[in-house]
């Protein structure tokens, strides 16, 4: 079994007291392996070290072609150990072969993405400078020591959102992979070591929420990044605001998916059951809340049910499985109690619903019909493979019914009128909003939510920009002192 360590300064070491725990695999129960169990002092020492690093100025100072190189240099080594991420993956999350073999390739991508823009320079000279009056200088400068805490869902690619644009803007970080998905990203961090970054500007730990906690407080620390639950997200945002902590989160979701009566029905089931089940609907922005007009419902849903019914479950390795393994026992049993409460709501299975198999954690893709907005499974976030199936009548319903929610993460609309989309699209409370697609995200545009799915934006200039301190340098050009505006006022004339 592998045996992982804890990635401090530039250097691979066992937690402070020497404690570890097994990573299991959540398609059978076996041994993935062993992972050590960071402590408090150690994520201290680790935000001790982005400290120094971020304080000397080796990364933040280094010229952009360089640290854009050196981001290329991890790009290089997860492709040449790409073989062996897709199989973590699979082991230690539950992801099934084509989902890993889509996250590896898009980690890669994603990262080179993030090298190119690290080349851009975002300072400018503001529009309010006047020939013979200001020259005003807005300069972009590194935010400092971030703390970055991933999720169990995406294991390396998260860790690739997080990295990549921290390292661009030149900041110094300390990672924490989810405690039960840890496995790919301390192999990343094997790989880190093997480029030709500084010790100390990227520091990986794992842990408890004890850890997490200090990753908060911590008055060395200037942000902290999370992707998670909202209620996780309320709590982080609780403690970094005892230091005023520049945050990013991106939190819940219970996206609407709007299925118009002018939709390609065919290619709209197809997107319905990858907006709901990619992932085994582990994804905090996937299509939960089907939303099908009713003069097309019955054909929809006949359509829906049939090619759910058709999905292969089971071996991830195999490389025609569609569902995997939930995450966890505690996550299985989550989901299952979700499908009792909507039962007693009244809706009503029309498939699923039910455990697959007699080991792992498998669920059989749910679609819940008879269901409306105000039911508890369907307002509330229930990471796993289980959709909730509107009817609505009228293009202004389904707007309300998608903004009828206390997260607004995104969204789709499909449709063959595109006009038609575009006007529901630009109706809704939603950071992203596909049209005759879904899931679809790149690392050249900005990606986060509105209300309580988070703050901030990753991706894009824009998310390299949530690393970044605005600061605003004000350069007089005005020599004659008597035109001063101070002269005369405060400052009393000759």
């Amino acid at each position: 079994m592998e045996k992982y360590q804890l990635y401090i300064n530039g250097e691979f070491r066992n937690s402070s007291d020497g404690k570890t725990y097994i990573s299991v695999n959540p398609s059978d129960g076996s041994e993935v392996a062993e992972i050590p169990k960071a402590t408090v002092q150690d994520a201290k020492d680790a935000i001790k070290a982005a400290r120094d690093s971020f304080d000397s100025g080796v990364w933040r100072n280094m010229p952009r072609e360089e640290r854009s190189r050196i981001i290329k240099q991890i790009v290089d080594k997860i492709n040449e150990n790409k073989d062996r991420l897709m199989s973590l993956e699979i082991a230690d999350s539950g992801a099934t072969f084509k989902k890993a073999f889509d996250d590896v390739f898009l980690s890669a991508k994603n990262l080179n993405g993030f090298s190119k823009l690290a080349l851009i320079n975002p300072d400018e000279v503001s529009e309010i400078s006047k020939e013979g009056v200001s020259q005003n200088l807005i300069k972009y400068e590194p935010v400092g020591v971030v703390a970055q805490i991933v999720p169990w869902n995406f294991p390396l690619k998260m860790v690739i959102w997080k990295i990549g644009p921290a390292l661009a803007a030149g900041c110094s970080i300390v990672i924490k992979p989810a405690s039960i998905t840890p496995v790919s990203a301390l192999e990343l961090a094997r790989l880190i070591d093997q480029t030709d970054l500084p010790k100390g500007v990227i520091n990986f730990i794992t842990g408890s929420s004890e850890v997490g906690t200090e990753l908060a407080v911590n008055p060395d620390v200037d942000k902290v990044a999370f992707t998670g639950s909202t209620e996780v997200g309320r709590i982080i945002m609780k403690n970094a605001s005892e230091t005023l902590k520049n945050l990013t989160l991106e939190c819940g979701g219970k996206s609407a998916n709007i299925i118009l009566d002018d939709a390609d029905i065919d290619h709209a089931v197809d997107g319905a059951i990858y907006a709901a089940f990619y992932h085994q609907g582990q994804c905090c922005e996937g299509g939960t809340r089907l939303l099908v007009q009713e003069k097309i419902y019955d054909d929809f849903i006949a359509k829906l049910k049939s090619k759910v019914e058709r999905m292969v479950i089971g071996d991830t390795a195999n490389k025609k499985t569609d569902v995997g393994p939930v995450i966890s026992q505690e996550q299985f049993d989550s989901v299952m109690r979700y499908i009792e409460i909507a039962k007693k709501e009244g809706g009503e299975i029309l498939t699923g619903g039910e455990r697959f198999g007699d080991k792992g954690f498998f669920i059989k893709p749910t679609v819940i019909v008879n269901t409306n907005n105000s039911m508890k499974h369907v307002r509330e976030e229930i990471f796993g493979p289980v959709v909730s199936v509107i009817k609505f009548s009228t293009d202004e319903e389904a707007v309300k019914i998608s903004n009828d929610s206390i997260f607004g993460l995104a969204g789709a609309v499909w449709s063959t009128n595109e006009e038609r989309a575009l006007k529901i699209a630009a109706q809704m409370r939603t950071g992203t909003v596909w049209i005759n697609e879904y899931h679809l995200l790149s690392e050249r545009v900005p990606f986060g939510g509105y209300k309580q799915s988070g703050i901030g934006r990753e991706f894009g200039l824009e998310g390299i920009k949530e690393y970044m301190e605005i600061k605003h340098i004000h350069i007089d050009k005005i020599n004659d002192r008597s035109k001063k505006i101070y002269y005369g006022t405060v400052v009393p004339k000759d």
